[in-house]
């Protein structure tokens, strides 16, 4: 087990807990297709690190943190048992449309014991959020994850984004129809990939 992306200052608790999500991962995946079937036996590098990279690059000050389209947890799982630790005080949303992945995140979250929101519902038609902190894992590309930016997102809000090797592209595409405020941060799980910290999100 490698930490090498985890916060510091995370305690042997919460690494049970992500190692914990990775044996309910690997219980619920066969029949419910969580995530890709090869990557389940390295879950570790290519769920958990990857996802628990995002949780720094949020402001210390955020309240709430919405993840959309949530799928077998990632990062929304992974944020929470961070959080559960680490931020106490911020709530943590879950947004997924799949009924039987909505499921797998209910019966995890209580396996994992993580008091958190889980809306079984569309991203578009879901009550818009005002989160502090937004985030998508391998849900769309850049230009629709905009538009669920800015129905979901607070006006001073940050929004994070893992993207692989074609996120210049994406974001070239987006700034055709939107105006964002970007920073990309360095992956330390993927050399070409990119964590996309986007605000102010307006229609062009």
């Amino acid at each position: 087990m490698t930490v090498a992306s985890l916060p510091e200052g995370v305690s042997r608790e919460t690494l049970d807990r992500l190692q914990r999500l990775t044996e309910l991962l690997a219980k619920w995946n066969p029949a419910i297709n969580l995530v890709s079937r090869s990557t389940v036996d390295q879950a570790w590098d290519r769920h958990i690190l990857d996802s628990a990279q995002i949780f720094g690059l949020a402001p210390p000050v955020a309240t709430s943190w919405v993840d959309m389209g949530s799928g077998g947890g990632f990062p929304g799982l992974v944020i929470a048992c961070l959080a559960a630790e680490l931020r106490p005080q911020m709530t943590v949303t879950l947004i997924e449309s799949d009924q039987r992945k909505a499921t797998f995140l209910r019966q995890a979250a209580h396996d994992l014991g993580l008091t958190i929101q889980i809306y079984a519902q569309r991203i578009e038609t879901c009550e818009p959020q005002n989160a502090s902190v937004l985030s998508a894992r391998a849900l769309a590309a850049l230009p629709l994850l905009l538009g669920f930016t800015r129905r979901h997102l607070s006006t001073d809000g940050i929004a994070l984004f893992p993207k692989g090797a074609s996120w210049r592209a994406e974001v070239e595409q987006a700034r055709k129809d939107w105006q964002f405020t970007l920073t990309s941060h360095p992956s330390a799980t993927d050399p070409q990939g990119a964590i996309l910290a986007v605000k102010a999100v307006s229609h062009v």
